[in-house]
């Protein structure tokens, strides 16, 4: 018999075999830490109930008797009105007290008492009724002393007793319980002992026989590991010492072939990424941007526009700082804004029939992070796809709006707008990470930098109606330092 559960053992797999040394060790653990974690929590629970109930016995003030008795002989003497007088604070706080008590405390006789705790408490409110009563008719104080001599003091004097009984017997019981915790504990450490020594030569048993099974195609496939952390990528494995270690060997052989044509991709990536951005930043300092600017500055300085020609300058001037930013790849949200501003000024100047901007963006996503040259690309769109293309005058409008996870800013234009096919063929392009055209090029550029700072699920997407125009949607993460600057 221990010779076929031998051999059902060395052929597991080390999934099993694993399962199998933790159940050994783990059932009988388990099984003895839940009987444990039981009485514990069992006994415990009632001891600080009863711990609790003393305690808050005790909150019920043993000088009640004496407080309530002068408070009543005050209202009677006429010393208190009815509405200075504290009995009612009095009896109020000390139904509080016997409502609590009668939640913590488990005995029955304990229970009775707070029962007659509050009779008592039902008959000095009679009492204080009857007083208050006589006062408001007059000419009663010989009945009011009356009833404060034979039925108030008398009723006090028993509540008190009461209240006494009661902490006397939750004390004794909190003895009597902590007797029997104390043998309970005793057998729980007796056994918690043995159950220590049994688990312990358990486990110097499994930790001998185990781990020469497991351990050794392990150790070879972590020297292969090894190789390629170094930066061997020639290394292989050939490992055969059950199915599923060898599935691993050939994975690992796998994913060394992988990582080979993997690291090639990414260079060839880097490089297309690298030529992405140096291109896009070349479009944004384009020539005919730089040439047609400083045609229409000559252009105003002859027709002595000196305002304009001012306002242009600085407007290019500040366009240009912030594309250049010291060759930081991630600005703010303000300092992007103020590029794209910066470029609108110049074209509305430029284009200044056909031309009007908005820029309505809550000043609190200022501070977050966006990659640089993202919105610009949009409104050039915007403006040569959509508003030259139309008749008439024409608004590109720049938004935000904030999100519980991330915030959307929108640039909108009234432009040309586009048909559904044609709408349907860049989001296409866009997804399939082809771009051929230039006005593709340019969505499908700020989309790809969005994705390769922040993750897939950020960039732009795409909203046009033909003849009312288009709206290009960019989603961002909540970014405030400079990630990947």
């Amino acid at each position: 018999m221990l010779e076929k559960l031998k051999k059902i053992y060395q052929k597991s797999t080390l999934a099993a075999k694993i399962r199998i040394s933790y159940l050994i060790v783990v059932i009988p653990m388990l099984i003895l830490l839940i009987v444990c974690v039981y009485n514990l929590w069992s006994s415990n629970r009632k001891y600080e109930n009863m711990l609790n109930s003393a305690v808050t016995a005790s909150d019920f003030s043993l000088d009640f008797k004496k407080d309530f008795d002068y408070e009543t002989y005050l209202l009677i003497v006429g010393n208190k009105t009815i509405e200075e007088s504290g009995l009612n604070d009095l009896l109020t706080n000390a139904n509080q007290i016997v409502g609590k008590l009668e939640k913590l405390t488990d005995s029955r006789e304990n229970n009775d008492r707070l029962a007659s705790a509050r009779k008592y408490l039902a008959n000095l409110e009679i009492y204080k009724g009857r007083i208050e009563a006589n006062i408001i008719e007059g000419n009663n104080y010989e009945k009011n002393l009356e009833i404060w001599e034979n039925d108030v003091q008398i009723v006090t004097s028993l509540l008190r007793e009461t209240v006494i009984q009661y902490i006397y017997y939750e004390i004794r019981d909190i003895q009597q319980t902590r007797q029997v915790y104390q043998q309970f504990d005793m057998v729980l450490i007796r056994s918690l002992i043995v159950a220590a020594i049994f688990i312990t030569i358990l486990v110097l048993l499994l930790s001998y026989f185990i781990p020469q099974s497991i351990t050794r195609p392990i150790r070879q496939l972590s020297e292969a590991t090894d190789q390629v952390a170094k930066g061997d990528l020639t290394v292989r494995t050939e490992v055969n010492a059950g199915s599923d270690v060898t599935l691993l060997s050939e994975s690992l052989n796998t994913m060394i072939d992988k990582i080979n044509q993997l690291l090639e991709q990414v260079k060839q990536e880097q490089i297309h990424l690298r030529d992405a951005e140096l291109e896009l930043l070349q479009a944004q300092i384009n020539p005919h941007f730089l040439y047609n600017t400083l045609d229409t500055i000559v252009w105003l300085a002859e027709a002595g526009d000196q305002k304009k020609v001012v306002s242009m300058v600085g407007s290019l001037s500040k366009f240009f700082r912030t594309s250049l930013n010291q060759g930081k790849d991630i600005i703010s949200i303000e300092e992007e804004l103020q590029h794209v501003r910066s470029y609108l000024e110049i074209q509305q100047i430029r284009y200044q029939d056909i031309l009007e901007y908005e820029i309505d963006v809550p000043q609190e996503l200022g501070m977050y992070r966006i990659p640089k040259i993202t919105i610009q690309p949009l409104v050039e769109n915007a403006l040569y796809h959509g508003i030259k293309n139309k008749r008439g005058l024409g608004k590109i409008s720049i938004t935000g709006e904030k999100a519980k996870d991330c915030f959307y800013l929108y640039v909108t234009d009234n432009g040309i707008g586009m048909g559904e096919m044609r709408l349907q063929q860049i989001k296409d392009r866009i997804g399939q990470n082809t771009a051929d055209e230039n006005e593709i090029y340019g969505l499908y550029n700020v989309n790809e930098r969005i994705r390769l700072k922040f993750g897939q699920e950020y960039g732009i997407s795409i909203k046009s109606v033909h003849m009312e125009g288009t709206q290009v949607r960019i989603k961002l993460p909540y970014v405030i330092e400079e990630n990947g600057a």
